[in-house]
This record gives structure tokens, C-alpha cells and sequence, in this order.
């Protein structure tokens, strides 16, 4: 077998939710600045927001500082998993099948003493529940709003996936990218991942052009003679101090 008849192996990219790779910007401020703090209101939290926008990551580093127990609300079946003290996280809240189930879950952390943190897509006060004492509960979990990635952390985001998979991608390319992909964290990271794939199958370099094509985006006035040129990847740097005191 030639070097050109061999395929590229898919690249695993399964998050790994490192506090390293988190990256602190003005739409998770709040977010940063109410999980650092001791006074939650009845020791209970929300965060929620659009898909992709950090919630699980915030959620794996918290209960990872304070070794608590993280759960996902989407296959939560009984509270066997509950621990008896300490910190709980409960991801996708607002998946919860059983509202009855989710009710015994608020009663049951209450009365342990569970230091309670849940992650959803919109506010609890907003989740379609007919229960009303599950209502009632929902509506008084103080909910910290997590805003869609803005342009200076898309960036971030896109030169961290490229350098990941490390990806030579000249900045006109770059900024192109910027334009033309979902302005969510996992939609800049799918558009990298099949452009590195379909890079490696056609033994070509990244440009806008192709870029363009790959992604089925209509393109602009521009030649695909663009090389790409070696710019810094280096990882953005950020103030540690919020992520320190989750």
C-alpha cells in the first residue's frame, strides 16, 4: 500500500474537560464568579444557556474541586447515586424524565445538606413542569444566565481546535472560518474536524476556498492558490484566578 492509498484514521476527539482547556470569557463571567462563591442561596445553583456553551465543562471542574459526584440528568433513573454529604452536580437537569423523581432529588439534597449545582438550557423557573411543589422549587433556584460564545472567544476556541489536531491554517483562512461556522464551541470544532479529515483524504491544504467546499458554504471572490503560513498557536493566555476558585 502507497502513502497515497492509505486512509486517514478518525481522530478521537472526545472531551477530556481539563481545567486547562477551559477558557474564561465575558459570556461565563458571572458564571466563573457565582461558582467561586460559598453563599448560594439554599446551597443551590443553575447554570444555563445555549448548547456548547461551557456548561458540562463547569460542571466536571467543580465537582472535581470539591470531589463531588457529577450525574446526567438525561439518564437519571433512581437517586442511587446520591451521596449522603459533600457537593452534587446534576447535568442536563431539565432532561429529567420523572418530574416526581426530580422533586425527590431537591427534597433529598435539601435534607443531606448537598451543596447542589444543575446545568440546563434555560432557567429552572422556565422548565414545563406540572408539579407544582417542583415548580415552586425550580422557580427559587437562583439561575445564572451562560451567554453563546462572542467573537473574541470563537477565536480562542478555533486556533485551539487547529492547533489540537495541529493544523497549519493561514489567518485569512482563519477569519473566513470565523464567518462561515456555527457560533457555538461544538460547531467550530465539528467544521475543524471534517476539514482536517477531508484534508488528509484529498492531500490538500486548508484554504477558504476549500474550506468553502468541504463545508458546502457558498464562496466568495478568492483563489485556492492560498498556502498557508506558519502562525502562532500558542494557547491563549487568561487570568487564573476565577477557574482557581471554583
Amino acid at each position: 500500500m502507497t502513502e497515497q492509498d492509505q486512509l486517514p484514521l478518525p481522530f478521537q476527539n472526545r472531551p477530556d474537560y481539563d481545567p486547562a482547556d477551559f477558557v474564561p470569557a465575558s459570556s461565563n463571567d458571572a458564571a466563573l464568579r457565582w461558582l467561586a462563591r460559598d453563599d448560594w442561596p439554599d446551597r443551590r445553583l443553575a447554570l444555563w444557556g445555549p448548547e456548547g456553551c461551557g456548561k458540562t465543562h463547569l460542571l466536571h471542574i467543580w465537582t472535581q474541586r470539591h470531589a463531588g459526584t457529577l450525574l446526567d440528568g438525561r439518564t437519571l433513573a433512581d437517586l442511587s447515586g446520591l451521596p449522603d454529604g459533600g457537593c452534587l452536580a446534576l447535568d442536563d437537569a431539565d432532561q429529567v424524565r420523572d418530574p416526581e423523581l426530580l422533586l425527590h432529588l431537591l427534597n433529598t439534597a435539601r435534607d443531606r445538606g448537598l451543596k447542589l449545582l444543575l446545568a440546563a438550557r434555560s432557567a429552572p423557573a422556565r422548565w414545563p413542569v406540572s408539579l407544582p411543589d417542583l415548580s415552586s422549587r425550580l422557580r427559587a433556584i437562583n439561575a445564572v444566565e451562560i451567554d453563546g460564545p462572542d467573537d473574541t472567544l470563537l477565536q480562542m476556541l478555533l486556533v485551539r481546535a487547529l492547533a489540537v489536531r495541529q493544523l497549519d491554517v493561514a489567518e485569512t483562512a482563519r477569519t473566513w472560518l470565523l464567518r462561515h461556522t456555527p457560533r457555538t464551541a461544538s460547531g467550530v470544532q465539528e467544521a475543524v474536524r471534517r476539514l482536517d479529515m477531508e484534508s488528509l483524504q484529498q492531500h490538500k491544504p486548508i484554504t477558504r476556498a476549500f474550506a468553502a467546499r468541504v463545508l458546502g458554504t457558498p464562496e466568495a471572490d478568492f483563489s485556492d492558490d492560498v498556502s498557508p503560513r506558519e502562525d502562532s498557536m500558542s494557547r491563549p493566555e487568561h487570568s487564573p484566578k476565577l477557574l482557581d476558585g471554583l
